[in-house]
């Protein structure tokens, strides 16, 4: 699951986990709920400065969906269909947590201190912001592997993250596993650092950064769901005009 601790005017949104198959943090209809929870509780706590950073715990930051979940749903079933649309199901489950996170009211980090996979590297990279740790830990869209199409948004978001096809390419046409440096190379990441403990430290610093100007949290958000309009459009994902309080 995840926790939400606030510290001042920061939020630290933690996927826990007990056991080491807990650690993957795969994304199964509990845990996307409890995501998207802690969002909004973070959004109704939200003032102008504040600031959210991500970290998960162990040697993952997400492994994507959980297939084990949706398998353990077709055994109960006695049907491979219903395995395929427990799949599906946390797919069009996931866009909230997507549309959660472009719509925050404030800036977000991801600090992936292990694997971020398929899903996993989406949650990433739907953050304004990414640290890494170049000591372990890679970033890797393995849908071409398993034999999966990529879901329509989350082209949208690559599209818009990535400038470069050649990074996109590399990231989801030859299933690349790609390491900190080499992501920032690419752009998917924002510094490289050597342990997981810097990458926090990291992200940490930027959101004191960033929350010093003290910036208008809707403004923000608004302004983010301009810069990423295609995913936003196939989101459902609407935007509203904010003018200044005082002229």
């Amino acid at each position: 699951m995840c926790t939400l601790e606030k510290r001042g005017n920061l939020f630290f949104l933690t996927l826990t986990g007990e056991s080491k198959q807990d650690q993957e943090h795969r994304l199964n209809p509990a845990l996307i709920s409890s995501i998207r929870s802690a969002l909004a509780e973070a959004k109704s706590q939200a003032v102008n400065g504040s600031a959210l950073i991500t970290v998960a715990q162990g040697r993952f930051f997400s492994n994507g969906f959980d297939l084990i979940h949706a398998q353990a749903v077709g055994v109960k079933a006695g049907s491979v269909e219903a395995a395929k649309s427990e799949l599906l199901r946390m797919v069009d489950l996931f866009k909230g947590v997507v549309s959660d996170l472009l719509s925050l009211p404030m800036p977000t980090i991801a600090a992936v201190t292990g694997h971020a996979a398929a899903a996993g590297l989406i949650l990433a990279m739907s953050h304004d912001y990414v640290t890494m740790t170049s000591s372990k830990g890679v970033m890797y869209m393995s849908e071409l592997d398993i034999g999966m199409t990529l879901p329509d948004y989350f082209m949208a978001l690559i599209q818009g993250k990535l400038g470069s096809p050649g990074a996109r390419r590399e990231l989801v046409l030859r299933a690349a596993k790609v390491r900190a440096e080499a992501a920032k190379g690419m752009g998917i990441v924002d510094s490289a650092h050597d342990s997981a403990e810097e990458a926090v430290n990291a992200a940490v610093r930027m959101a004191e950064e960033l929350g010093k100007r003290g910036w208008n949290g809707e403004a923000y958000a608004g302004i983010r769901k301009s810069l990423y309009p295609e995913v936003c459009r196939v989101l459902g994902v609407k935007n509203q005009v904010v003018l200044p309080s005082k002229f």
